[in-house]
């Protein structure tokens, strides 16, 4: 397949460029930086190819490569991308270089195993948005992992330690949830089949029973609500926000958190539809508690890093609203909202790290009036604040926009098996709409606390404005989210075929009755319903011979 090469080198670049690193002195700090910018920045010009070869006109996997991987096991090296993957793939290679290009000077020590941790960390993401063999997304999903434990534990605050081992904590228990009910499918799989094989299109072949899709779906949701995160599963989130360095927290909003809700529309929702169905209230109701519930807590914020943390919680609620409605529109506001939320709160918290490294402080009080004296600053900060606020004409408004008009809309394209798949979508629909205007308070009293008010804080008055280096990393993500916000139909376009075929392929499973595991459409009779068929065909054959012969009996009586 023309350009199947992409995803692997994307996968390798970094990789690549982490072993080069940690080959490097240990003191050659600038080497090192130079290093992990240009092997990201590579990665993120050969992710552009991708749309080069890819035709948006199609909905299925496209630049596919698959290889034998693990042969025993029945595992392939699998990846592929379609439009509900390929743009977050390219905002996982967007940021990666933007982050370490505004933030790389802020670490001082182990500047070269944290640069090769950045680097594993992309490969792990990337490989994670793009494996299409559901034990390969398992082991990129744990080398994720281990990077993000060391960039918090290392190179974060003062409660680094107890912020890191709680993350690693929450993302274990539903790690190993998620691996015995892959362990499951892969043996239902055999049962079925007579081979082994990890291959996601080939899993998702085979039905299982009801009873054993929900409690796989129950495992699988556990561990992406986690990752979310989804309330009231959250609680690791704003402790890593706030002790992970500038880099860590702009990695973990903009892209890991974006793996939970993948997670459901690659994995959960395809491989277990009708535990999916069953779920779906309840994810939606914890999905509305999470919107409005994040907006007040982000509000009672006095540290600005746990304010757009907890503004996460919220945002990334409409994201998993979106794909429970099972309406297209939904789907693709969902896509697009985390696309945006990748780059706005990609860029509030690279603010937070400008203001932090020149005060050294978080705190909102020790603010006010630093418009007059950062106005380029202020001014950029505004446009970020606004998009992640929702304001039309800038990125936040189209996916928010496109989730609450697919949750309104949500009762007219439930499954014809399912007519009741979401209780009540125009009211869960009017209770998340609240959460808008709550984000627009607290992310306009963040702004007024910071940057109106007066200038009375003695430090606050020698503070200078952005660097060329600040401000190289600023205005890309700005006019990305102008971009996104007047132009999205784009992107729209791309993601259209795919979700549309997600939404056909979901119903047409769901509504797969309930039996032992089975290929699709080729449910064994029952052997009561068998015997009674089986009379039946007799009893209507005898009722035809009597009649044939009543016939030929009036026939010899003329």
């Amino acid at each position: 397949m023309p350009g199947s090469f992409i995803l692997p080198l994307l996968i390798a670049l970094p990789l690549l460029g982490a072993i080069l690193v940690m080959c490097t002195p240990k003191t050659e700090s600038p080497l090192h930086r130079g290093l992990g910018l240009t092997f990201t920045t590579i990665t993120f010009l050969v992710s552009l190819l991708m749309l080069r070869y890819f035709n948006p006109k199609l909905d299925g996997f496209q630049l596919v490569f698959d290889v034998e991987w693990i042969p025993g096991l029945g595992a392939r090296f699998k990846t592929g991308v379609d439009g509900m993957s390929i743009f977050l793939v390219i905002l996982t290679t967007f940021l990666m270089p933007l982050t370490l290009f505004g933030t790389g000077k802020a670490i001082t020590k182990h500047v070269r195993e944290f640069i090769a941790a950045m680097l594993v960390l992309e490969a792990g993401m990337i490989g994670a948005f793009v494996a299409l063999d559901i034990f390969l997304f398992y082991v990129m999903w744990e080398v994720m992992l281990i990077p993000m434990y060391l960039l918090i534990g290392i190179w974060g605050g003062q409660r680094r330690l107890y912020a890191s081992i709680k993350f690693v904590i929450y993302t274990m228990f539903g790690s190993l949830l998620m691996l015995v009910a892959i362990f499951y499918v892969y043996v239902q799989y055999q049962s079925v089949t007579g081979t082994y094989t990890t291959d996601l299109e080939s899993l998702l072949t085979v039905s299982l029973p009801y009873g054993a899709q929900n409690w796989c779906f129950a495992a699988f949701a556990i561990a992406f609500a986690i990752k979310v995160p989804l309330f009231p599963v959250h609680t690791w989130l704003p402790d890593a926000h706030v002790e992970a360095p500038t880099a860590g927290s702009v990695i973990l909003a903009g892209v890991l958190l974006k793996f939970g809700i993948y997670g459901f529309l690659r994995y959960a929702m395809p491989l277990f539809p009708h535990g999916a169905a069953t779920w779906a209230p309840a994810l939606a109701i914890l999905s509305v508690i999470g919107i409005i519930y994040g907006s007040f807590v982000a509000f009672a914020q006095d540290d600005w890093k746990k304010l757009v943390a907890y503004s996460s919680v919220s945002h990334l609620g409409f994201c998993m609203l979106g794909v429970v409605t099972l309406t297209a529109m939904g789907i693709e506001g969902s896509i697009y909202a985390m696309l945006s939320h990748g780059l706005t709160t990609g860029g509030l918290f690279l603010g937070i790290g400008v203001l932090y490294e020149r005060r050294h402080t978080r705190r909102l009080d020790e603010y006010g009036g630093i418009w007059k004296q950062m106005p380029v600053f202020a001014g950029l900060y505004l446009i970020i604040t606004m998009g992640s606020a929702g304001l039309p004409a800038l990125s936040g408004f189209v996916g928010e926009f496109f989730t609450l008009f697919g949750t309104f809309n949500a009762a007219d394209t439930f499954p014809a098996s399912h007519p009741d798949f979401l209780p009540y979508p125009r009211l869960l629909g009017a209770l998340a709409t609240t959460g808008v205007i709550l984000g627009a308070i607290y992310l306009l009293w963040m702004f007024q606390k910071v940057f109106f008010g007066k200038l009375d804080k003695a430090k606050n008055g020698s503070l200078p404005d952005l660097t060329g280096r600040e401000l190289g990393t600023f205005v890309p993500l700005v006019i990305l989210i102008i971009v996104l916000g007047l132009f999205p139909k784009p992107l729209l376009k791309v993601m259209e075929p795919s979700v549309q075929k997600f939404t056909r392929d979901f119903s047409r499973r769901v509504a797969e009755p309930d039996g032992p595991p089975h290929v699709y459409g080729t449910l064994p009779t029952p052997p009561a319903a068998a015997d009674a068929q089986m009379q039946k065909n007799l009893d209507e054959a005898a009722r035809g011979a009597q009649a044939a012969a009543a016939a030929l009996d009036a026939q010899g009586g003329h």
